[in-house]
């Protein structure tokens, strides 16, 4: 089923997503950065979650019961059981990892400072000082750009008759070999607990944006655990990063990037 749109939209189509459409734009919009943050602030009155992705991107929609259906306290405790008891002898042996020849051996990661799930990290609050989810999903977009990061241009703007960004990401069946069900309602909770909004998925990788960052290294080291058990291949693991500086690294951090391989 087709929907309203908003006016001012470049040269796109609908097509069918599963049970519903979702509408996609013919290319990349030259005047996406002006346009972004209307379409982020209309969202209350058309319904519509703007998200940068491939065409090829758009894959088997995911219900959203299946999100719904995912306890997350309940799921990251057992797969923080089960990624320790897998990662335990690498953690407390500190011999250097064998590393390709040329290549400065990695250096010993301790692992995170838990012995069983310490839970999720605490909701940051809204201050007067932190930008709105808006405006810092407007200015992710436009870093972005500024960078050119590889495959961007290839992005085509998506609009998906959602209420919240990790709805739409499983409504357009985005994955990239990631656990589908767990990654939306991991978005879910950060979009309430941090302002984090999704921007872009292209190729196997994901860009957040986040109002929010955590401030207090203890809270950074929960959330660095989450991002660990959302399975991301780039969280510690590739480029080989020990875990208190990939948690450091969170502190105030208004980004988060994700891939799979």
């Amino acid at each position: 089923m087709s929907f309203a749109l908003p006016d001012g939209l470049p040269p796109g189509r609908f097509l069918p997503c599963g049970p519903a459409h979702v509408w996609i734009s013919d290319e990349f919009p030259d005047d996406v950065e002006r346009l972004w943050p209307r379409l982020l602030n209309e969202h209350g009155a058309h319904g519509l979650i703007p998200f940068l992705c491939w065409p090829s991107g758009l894959g088997s929609p995911l219900s959203l019961s299946h999100v719904d259906a995912v306890r997350l306290e309940e799921v990251l405790a057992a797969d923080f059981a089960e990624y320790r008891r897998r990662r335990l002898p690498f953690w407390t042996d500190p011999t250097p990892v064998a590393a390709p020849e040329g290549i400065e051996p990695w250096p010993h990661d301790p692992g995170p400072p838990f012995e069983q799930w310490p839970g999720l990290a605490p909701e940051m609050p809204v201050t007067s000082a932190a930008p709105t989810p808006e405006e810092a999903a407007s200015g992710l977009l436009a870093q972005l750009i500024k960078r050119g990061d590889f495959g961007l241009a290839d992005c085509r703007l998506v609009l998906v008759p959602a209420r919240r960004g990790g709805d739409a990401l499983a409504l357009t069946g985005w994955s990239a070999e990631a656990p589908l069900p767990l990654l939306c309602a991991l978005l879910r909770s950060w979009e309430d607990r941090f302002g984090a909004r999704l921007v872009a998925g292209f190729g196997s990788e994901l860009y957040v944006s986040v109002a929010r960052p955590p401030v207090e290294p203890g809270h950074a080291n929960l959330l660095a655990l989450e991002h660990v058990l959302s399975t991301a291949d780039n969280i510690v693991d590739d480029p080989p990063t020990p875990f208190p500086e990939y948690a450091t690294d969170l502190v105030g951090r208004t980004s988060w990037s994700f891939w799979w391989d």
